[in-house]
C-alpha cells in the first residue's frame, strides 16, 4: 500500500492534478495499481508547516521487494521535482510505502523503536532504512482514512488491528482534518 500526497501550493486543485499525474506515472512504470481511494484534502502535519495536502491511497500488486519498490517511488518523486530541504517541508510529491503485506522491516525491534519515538525526536530524526509498516500509521488520519477505502481489512502485523479499526478509533478532531476533494 502506498500513500501519495502533494502540498505544492495553496491551490489544492494544482496539487490534486499533480497526484493524478503521479498515479499515471506509477502505472506507466509497471507498478500495477489494483485499487485507488478518492482524493482527500488533509491538514498539513505538523500543523502550520505549509499548505494543506491532497492525499490518495493506492493498493499495488508487485513482485519486487520493498526496497526496490521504494527506490521506484523515489524516482517518481524526483521526476515531479521532489526536494527534501527539511523534515516535513512543503512537497511537490510525497509517496510513502505504508505496508507490504504483513512484513515487518527491517525487524520488530527497529520497528518498535520508530513507532514509540517521541514527537520531538520524530521532528528531528529520520530512519536510514525502510521501516514497515509505517511506524506511525495508526496515528495519522491523513493516511488511515484514504487507506480505509482501499484496504479496510488489512491487519497491522504488530498492533493486530485492521485499517478500518484504526480509522474508527481516531478522534473526531482527527477525522475532521480529512475531507473529500473533487478534482476539478
Amino acid at each position: 500500500m502506498v500513500l501519495l500526497g502533494s502540498n505544492v501550493t495553496y491551490a489544492l486543485n494544482e496539487s490534486a492534478e499533480l497526484v493524478r499525474d503521479a498515479v499515471k506515472c506509477l502505472s506507466a512504470r509497471g507498478l500495477r495499481i489494483t485499487s485507488i481511494s478518492p482524493y482527500y484534502s488533509t491538514a498539513c502535519f505538523p500543523e502550520g508547516a505549509g499548505p494543506d495536502f491532497i492525499n490518495v491511497a493506492a493498493q499495488l500488486e508487485v513482485e519486487s521487494d520493498p526496497d526496490q519498490i521504494l527506490s521506484e517511488l523515489h524516482q517518481v518523486e524526483d521526476l515531479f521535482g521532489r526536494e527534501r530541504p527539511s523534515r516535513w517541508a512543503q512537497r511537490s510529491l510525497d509517496i510513502d510505502l505504508i505496508a507490504y503485506d504483513d512484513r515487518i522491516a527491517p525487524n520488530r525491534q527497529t520497528f518498535l523503536h520508530w513507532m514509540n519515538l517521541p514527537l520531538e525526536r520524530q521532528m528531528k530524526e529520520t530512519p536510514d532504512q525502510l521501516i514497515l509498516p509505517h511506524p506511525r500509521l495508526q496515528d495519522r488520519s491523513f493516511a488511515l482514512i484514504p487507506l480505509a477505502d482501499v484496504a479496510p481489512d488489512w491487519r497491522h502485523p504488530v498492533l493486530g488491528k485492521t485499517i478500518k479499526e484504526m480509522a474508527d478509533a481516531l478522534s473526531d478532531d482527527a477525522k475532521n482534518e480529512v475531507s473529500p476533494f473533487e478534482l476539478g
